[in-house]
């Protein structure tokens, strides 16, 4: 099996976490920063990311209320696009921890292990934003689709079927 390390894009899911750089604020000349060019209260204000952050959590939410326990060695991520290759790329056949649309994933399951210096890592659910994106428009679309391919992923991680995921433990 093969582990990815991790990419330049891939990031923790976070809320209030400002970007230096980030089309929101403003630096001409080398000047040093100056002010928002949009204010926080207006929705243009966040980044594509930002709103994608947003629906990943609000997603998450309802499978961490019912499965809280079980789910607290899992982290949750966002990478803009996938960098991982089919297991058979003539027959396009994706091994279980990935969620995929036909060639493209749209999600990765990294279980817990061992890095490269021996340290424990903890189990990683990557959410593979573009992909999504481009399959579902922003609003409730995205929000199902997020939720479906999270539930998918989270009955891999604890071995357990979906409807049981949507379910909650009994």
């Amino acid at each position: 099996m093969r582990h990815d390390p991790p990419g330049p894009t891939r990031r923790p899911v976070r809320q209030g976490v400002n970007r230096v750089g980030s089309p929101g604020v403003r630096d001409r000349r080398g000047r040093g920063l100056r002010s928002p060019l949009l204010p926080q209260v207006v929705p243009a204000h966040r980044s594509r990311s930002d709103a994608f952050d947003a629906v990943a959590l609000e997603a998450f939410a309802e499978i961490d209320t019912r499965w809280h326990d079980e789910l607290a060695g899992l982290d949750i991520a966002v990478d803009e696009i996938p960098r991982v290759l089919p297991r058979d790329p003539d027959s396009i056949q994706w091994p279980e921890e990935v969620t995929a649309d036909g060639a493209v994933p749209l999600a990765r399951l990294i279980p817990a292990g061992v890095d490269v210096r021996g340290a424990p890592t903890r189990a990683q659910i990557i959410l593979f934003r573009r992909p999504l994106e481009s399959r579902a428009r922003r609003g409730a679309d995205l929000l199902e689709l997020v939720h479906e391919v999270l539930v998918q992923q989270v009955a891999t991680h604890l071995g357990v079927d979906e409807d049981t995921v949507d379910r909650g433990p009994e």
